[in-house]
């Protein structure tokens, strides 16, 4: 049967309208399944939904402003609703604890911080727990270990077997000292010993404010020994023995956060190259990464 050129029109046409009705019913659904997407957070990057951020703070501590900057940003960020601080380091250099603890009271002042110490949070790992809000560790973990050491050696001898003299030429008697070159005079230990003391007291001062503590009390906890985690809970040291998960019931049951919240690293990644991979690797095999650290120290050093 031959249709008329009026009935081949409005099929055409029909089929058109509803091609087109087909279309607006994809689109309206991909824009509702798009809408509930970002609504729940679901199939986002970790800045776009609501999480818990994580600081990783691990091996020897230096100033490490990358992490400083992530910190900062996680604070100001409305999708961070916490900060975990995981601890897992004996300390390292006193401005790097003390830049860390800056950063991270300055994070407590725009949302709940809690930091748990893994295996061991001593010195100036333990001086990155102080931020917190609320201190949770093992009851097995390493902490404590309150207090500021300056290493130094000196090789005169050595040198004057080898037939080899060191001179140093200095606008003062103080400048550059202690020296590998030369023996310590009294002068350069009461100096040293000076500024050693001033961190020192400055350290004992922010341990006891922050665990609501006298000075002579923190002043007797803080003598250089490490404590067990059951230990540091008995002196009023940390709040809590537990982990990860008793963190985020604390982040529940006192500050309201939700428990199923995703906890997202934001450690920064950082690329160094070839050329600074093959530099780091000769570092660490052939010098302890002790005798790299500049600056006075706040570390617990098991082998000495």
């Amino acid at each position: 049967m031959t249709l008329e050129p009026d009935v081949l029109a409005d099929r055409r046409r029909l089929k058109r309208q509803i091609t087109m009705w087909r279309l607006v019913g994809v689109f309206g659904v991909v824009a509702a399944v798009l809408l509930a997407l970002a609504g729940s957070g679901a199939g986002l990057g970790p800045e776009r939904r609501d999480h818990i951020a994580l600081v990783s703070v691990d091996g020897l501590i230096f100033d490490n402003r990358d992490l400083i900057e992530a910190i900062a940003e996680a604070a100001h960020s409305r999708r961070a609703k916490a900060i975990l601080v995981r601890i897992n380091s004996p300390g390292g250099t006193t401005v790097g604890g003390e830049s860390l603890y800056v950063a991270l009271r300055a994070a407590a002042e725009e949302k709940p911080v809690v930091a748990v110490i893994g295996t061991v949070g001593a010195s100036a790992g333990y001086m990155v727990a102080l931020a917190a809000d609320h201190i949770i560790a093992r009851e097995t973990s390493v902490t404590g270990s309150i207090g500021v050491l300056l290493e130094t050696a000196e090789i005169s001898g050595l040198l004057e077997m080898l037939g080899i003299t060191a001179e140093t030429i200095r606008s003062a008697p103080l400048k550059g000292t202690p020296s590998l070159f030369e023996p310590l005079t009294e002068e350069t230990r009461a100096a040293t010993q000076s500024v050693v003391d001033d961190i020192y007291e400055w350290f004992v001062a922010l341990f006891a404010d922050r665990r609501g503590l006298e000075l002579d009390s923190a002043r007797g906890l803080a003598d250089g020994r490490i404590f067990t985690g059951r230990q540091a809970l008995a002196l009023g040291m940390i709040d809590a023995t537990g982990g990860e998960e008793d963190a985020i019931v604390w982040l529940e049951q006192s500050r309201g956060i939700e428990t199923d919240l995703p906890v997202i690293d934001i450690q920064p990644e950082i690329d160094h190259g070839i050329t600074e991979f093959l530099t780091s690797l000769g570092q660490k095999t052939l010098l302890s990464e002790r005798l790299r650290l500049d600056g006075l120290l706040s570390v617990w050093q098991p082998d000495r």
